[in-house]
């Protein structure tokens, strides 16, 4: 695909498969498009990797992390569950919305909780809030850890963040889903994957490997999940779809 832009005759040329069209450069086709591209030059540039929250690196795109605060405190969840550590930034940044909201935990698991990170992440003012556990996060002695102590009556979110692989993310989808409170959400993020096949960066196996692919698969098997993004709170925009790096994450547990 090439895309042109003519700031002054205010279009977009898209050629695409031997096709050329025009159309309105501040229109609904050409925001989907230059969003696209923005979110494919974003990543190989590494724009996600510029921002923390209260002081940990989060390596997500604000606009993702804009809509998990607007499900979390609409859920109020007792429990969310991350598998993917890292610096710790996204386990800080749900345990801050849940403190403010003035209940829940948070379980960050991780196949290896790098010493510095956890040192960070146990010295942080949240701590108290947050479990770490170090394993594979579909091994069955893990999976039990962390949602040990899960309630009956607690609601419960989950977010996949670990290998990003077509099979890992469908395990992980297996292996959470039973806990997800129907109305809640168990999200496969970065399925951003399947666009940056082809960006320097990127590699051409995620055209298919990628955690998107696996979330359509998990909601073929398992009708009582649904793709479905969490509907947004407010808006006096014409637009219906977030700019997100996680396209088809969101898989709601029908009530």
């Amino acid at each position: 695909m090439r895309l042109t832009i003519d700031t002054d005759a205010k279009i977009l040329t898209v050629d695409e498969a031997g096709e050329r069209r025009d159309v309105d450069l501040y229109g609904q086709e050409a925001f989907d498009l230059l969003a696209l591209q923005w979110l494919k030059t974003s990543w190989n540039r590494k724009y996600s990797y510029t921002f923390s929250w209260m002081g940990r690196p989060i390596i997500q795109h604000p606009d993702d992390m804009a809509r998990v605060q607007e499900v979390i405190y609409a859920l109020k969840p007792d429990v969310i569950i991350e598998t993917g550590v890292a610096h710790g930034g996204s386990l800080v940044f749900s345990a801050s919305i849940l403190k403010l909201i003035g209940k829940g935990r948070v379980v960050g698991v991780d196949i290896e909780i790098r010493p510095h990170n956890r040192k960070a992440i146990e010295a942080h003012e949240l701590a108290p809030m947050i479990t770490l556990i170090e394993g594979d996060s579909v091994a069955p002695q893990v999976v039990a850890q962390a949602t040990a102590g899960i309630g009956p009556d607690d609601t419960v979110l989950v977010f996949l963040d670990s290998n990003h692989s077509y099979a890992h993310v469908l395990a992980e989808l297996e292996a959470y889903h039973h806990i997800v409170t129907p109305g809640s959400y168990i999200v496969a993020t970065d399925g951003l994957m399947r666009d940056l096949w082809d960006v320097p960066r990127g590699d051409p196996s995620w055209r298919h490997d990628n955690p998107a692919a696996a979330a359509e698969a998990f909601a073929a098997r398992h009708p009582d999940f649904v793709i479905e993004t969490p509907p947004w709170p407010f808006n006096e925009s014409p637009l219906d779809q977030p700019v997100t790096a996680w396209p088809n994450a969101w898989l709601k547990r029908l009530r």
